[in-house]
């Protein structure tokens, strides 16, 4: 499904941490590599009359390096411009399957990654957008990936119903394989809607809900009948509710619908999932809405 992917890298300690922990995504096909650093023109200029160009080949060799010993063919690249432009114009144009991002990354041009760069690619992209989050835990302490490397171990899918996720769903089935062993699905009642005027209808809603939940698990042990499938109905905010569930859940991977293409209304899964990707300490792919 994600035979060919793009690893945005800024080559900090952060995104070195990440490429060391990208094994798990052969089990969704992944082979063929490209590890892509974007540079401004300013920090370009700069770099162009200073000793850093050897050094950002030597980082970008490294992170190739980790990559391979995992199996995959590895392309390098460096390219200058708009991070955020360049990595969803090569994605589309190359015909890549998945774009990857680590957080809390930060570049030699002191711009983290998942700042304006990241949610930049997230509000543009038309491809798949794996967010790994690495942590930090002091001020020279190394960086490493949060949670598991086994990315579809335990998948938490969340769902508003809606035909943005109803997109989601699609890919989610197409995900299924012999590594995913198990499959949460998620719906939560947005309590800052329901309170004010809804709140007594709080239990019809639940198990409406419960009953739509209960179809999306029929759909999906009809290709797979070994998988271990969950629903829970929560009540709450909902990226909130998300993120409890993952850690009690112990889920690997959450994968959500978004809307992308600078969609800026209220959507449940636009602002959500993004609020999702700021605070999960688990992978969260994200499924853009097709053209």
């Amino acid at each position: 499904m994600f035979k060919k992917f793009i690893v945005a890298t800024d080559l900090s300690p952060a995104s070195y941490a990440m490429t060391e922990c990208l094994k798990g995504l052969q089990d969704f096909e992944a082979t063929d590599c490209l590890l892509l650093q974007c540079l401004s023109f300013a920090h370009a200029a700069a770099t162009a009359y200073s000793y850093q160009t050897e050094s950002l080949e030597e980082l970008m060799d490294a992170q190739k390096k980790n990559l391979e010993q995992q199996g995959f063919t590895v392309e390098t690249r460096i390219v200058v411009g708009s991070p955020k432009q360049e990595i969803n114009r090569i994605a589309a144009k190359e015909q890549y399957d998945l774009i990857v991002l680590g957080t809390q990354g930060q570049s030699l041009a002191e711009e983290k990654i998942l700042g304006g760069v990241a949610f930049g690619v997230l509000n543009k992209s038309q491809k798949p957008v794996l967010v790994v989050p690495v942590e930090k835990s002091g001020e020279n302490s190394a960086c490493t990936p949060f949670g598991s490397c086994g990315f579809g171990e335990h998948i938490l899918f969340a769902t508003d119903f809606s035909e943005m996720a109803d997109n989601a769903f699609s890919e989610l089935q197409k995900l299924i394989t012999k590594a995913v062993k198990k499959i949460t699905l998620v719906h939560v009642q947005d309590k800052i809607k329901i309170e004010q005027h809804l709140k007594d209808r709080l239990e019809e809603f639940n198990e409406h809900d419960r009953s739509r939940l209960a179809h999306l698990k029929r759909l999906l042990l009809k290709n797979a009948p070994t998988l271990q499938v969950h629903s829970e109905v929560c009540y709450g905010i909902p990226h909130e509710e998300i993120c409890r569930s993952v850690q009690e859940n112990g889920a690997t991977m959450v994968v959500m619908g978004t809307q992308g293409r600078g969609f800026v209304r209220e959507f449940f899964l636009g602002s959500v999932s993004h609020s999702v990707v700021r605070n999960s300490l688990v992978p969260v792919l994200l499924i853009p809405m097709p053209e």
